[in-house]
């Protein structure tokens, strides 16, 4: 496996500091009705998400002017960093609490 690089592990430090102590959703239904409700503040898309179903995000995305990061692993990867023992294919973080992911994203 590839080193991974200094930008990587900084977002995965960050995700790990807001699922402490800032407020969150996993999943791509309870994203997409946070997108709806225009609650959240920054969407997730795990890499190896379906491209019907990222395609769906980024539009309700844009239609609430959040904003979204393509995370580089898949969903086993994003599970983990969020430190979920299942898989998380989308997330939405709604308040970040202690991080400051939003401005560094």
């Amino acid at each position: 496996m590839a080193p991974k690089s200094k930008n990587t592990e900084n977002v995965n430090a960050k995700l790990g500091l807001v699922m402490k102590s800032g407020k969150y959703s996993l999943g791509y239904k309870s994203t997409v009705k946070a997108l709806r409700a225009g609650k959240a503040k920054l969407v997730i898309i795990a890499g190896n998400t379906p491209v019907l179903r990222k395609s769906e995000l980024e539009y309700y995305a844009m239609l609430s002017k959040t904003q979204v990061y393509y995370f580089n692993g898949g969903n086993n990867e994003l599970g983990t960093v969020c430190g979920k023992l299942f898989r998380v294919g989308t997330l939405a973080i709604l308040d970040a609490g202690d991080s400051d992911i939003l401005s560094t994203l």
